[in-house]
């Protein structure tokens, strides 16, 4: 679609204009009329109006009725994206739910529209095959992600990881803009068709060797993938909860499903291969590198751990390991269990941070903390059962079902079960992840609580958020087609 009206463009981002709109409005309404109210109302306030605007657009992407695309790739709107976009407004309504017993600050308005204004950088992010607008609409995420980070002004650990991010982060968007330059360059093109047709044509450029190399380098800060993952951990251990289950669920779908696009549609023409056996240059066995490295660092790491937050940011290091072979594969199968995959590891992770969220009161940061919750707030540690089951992979949760279609596409591809070695690995790192999850679990269920401990009271609100986004990742794990066939379908139309 071309030479397109102010109309239909209005039409074609309309659910990120409801989104970003909302967020100026929290402001005015938090500055404003609710100023003096208690700070328990301005966030149940600031909560269920963002949520609103959240639904709003969900009802919109639901249509479908509104698709296209812009000249130059700079839009690209179709069941896929959509499909994607429905996703991370979902998870932010998640999230703001776990900001809604929040106290940590007093700008109230500032902080849940910064949740707004980084879902719309991520509904972009994923709508576009346009380098410029991809590294825009990064630097737009990743400042607001930066300032949630640092949003606790009363804590020293917010403070820290806010400062680790936002430096680690300004020299990675350095190296991303530096290979996106070079791909310009060698194509004379920001669109990643015409890239794609330059790459073909000259596979073996030593200049876009460079390139590929600092483009995955910068996306690879974006997805903690080893050994570009150390601000991982303080983040997820320094931020406030909702703003690390953003930076945990939404920041993950959104980057990997960029990265895949990137790759997949500019770069295709010098992949290489992987292959045991059958190996040749390219950008595949740097992927199949990474993807190893994430395997053991993360979940090796995540052992000697003893904080729950950064057993989770290590987890989440390990998870971008399994993740990438969906890369390593560059098929339409593996984007589909990607996609899959990565819906359904945000969906158990924000799950995992909702239960921090309700534990806040409770000053929760270690292992040995949850000692006897089962006893002290049954839901919430069944719950956190679920959630911590599906991150290991454990059938029937959704968790499982995501590895397995991920290494099924792997095995699919030629060569003979060329991948069969980083598969393995992958098997060999989940049945590792189990222990440090079952530490957690085991403090919780088999551990006896304090003898000072009371029964700890979770807000209705959260309780059924909570239970619905553990009810999804059930349902999701026994009947996966639900979710896999649509996306089957909406990978199929957007590449047919």
């Amino acid at each position: 679609m071309t030479g397109l009206s102010y109309l239909e463009l209005l039409r074609l981002t309309a659910p990120e204009i409801i989104v970003a709109l909302a967020g100026f409005l929290l402001l005015v309404l938090d500055l404003t009329f609710l100023r003096q109210a208690a700070l328990a109302i301005r966030f149940r306030t600031a909560m269920v109006a963002a949520c609103i605007a959240c639904v709003l657009a969900l009802v919109l992407l639901e249509s479908g009725s509104a698709q296209g695309t812009l000249p130059a790739g700079m839009l690209v709107v179709n069941s896929l994206t959509q499909l994607v976009q429905m996703a991370l407004l979902a998870l932010a309504i998640f999230v703001l739910l776990w900001v809604d017993g929040a106290r940590f600050t007093t700008h109230v308005g500032e902080y849940c529209a910064l949740i707004l204004f980084a879902t719309t950088a991520m509904m972009l992010l994923v709508s576009t095959q346009n380098l410029l607008v991809i590294f825009i609409t990064i630097e737009f995420l990743s400042l607001s992600l930066y300032i949630l980070t640092g949003f606790d002004k009363d804590s020293p650990q917010s403070a820290e990881a806010a400062l680790k991010y936002f430096l680690f982060g300004g020299m990675s968007a350095g190296i991303l803009l530096f290979g996106m330059s070079l791909l310009y360059g060698i194509s004379g093109s920001i669109a990643l068709q015409p890239i794609a047709v330059a790459v073909n044509a000259s596979p073996g450029d030593p200049l876009l060797t460079l390139a590929m190399v600092m483009v995955l380098v910068g996306f690879g800060f974006k997805i903690a993938a080893a050994p570009f993952h150390m601000w991982a951990p303080e983040v997820y251990q320094g931020a406030p909860t909702g703003s690390a289950a953003l930076v945990a669920s939404s920041s993950k779908v959104a980057s990997f499903f960029a990265l895949f696009l990137v790759f997949y549609l500019g770069l295709m023409g010098a992949a290489g291969s992987a292959a045991w056996g059958h190996y040749s240059a390219g950008w595949v066995p740097l992927i199949a590198i990474l993807a190893a490295l994430s395997m053991l660092w993360g979940n090796l790491a995540a052992i000697a751990q003893t904080s729950v937050r950064r057993v989770l940011a290590y987890s989440a290091i390990g998870h971008a390991g399994y993740m990438l072979i969906a890369l390593v594969a560059h098929s339409r199968e593996s984007l589909t269990a990607l996609v899959y995959y990565v819906f359904t590891y945000a969906l158990a992770t924000v799950g995992a941070f909702g239960v921090l969220a309700a534990l806040e009161g409770e000053k929760v940061d270690s292992i040995a903390d949850f000692a006897g919750l089962g006893k002290r707030a049954p839901g919430l540690s069944f719950c956190l059962l679920i959630f911590l089951l599906s991150l290991a992979g454990i059938p029937p949760l959704a968790g499982f079902a995501g590895k397995f279609y991920v290494f099924v596409a792997a095995l699919e591809i030629p060569n003979h079960f060329g991948l069969l070695w980083l598969v393995l690995l992958a098997l060999v790192m989940s049945v590792v992840s189990f222990y440090y999850y079952l530490q957690i679990l085991k403090q919780a269920y088999v551990s006896e609580p304090k003898p000072a401990a009371a029964a700890i009271s979770v807000p209705v609100t959260t309780r059924i958020a909570l239970w619905t986004t553990a009810a999804l990742v059930v349902i999701l794990g026994c009947l996966p087609d639900m979710l896999l066939n649509r996306i089957s379908a909406a990978v199929t139309s957007a590449f047919q």
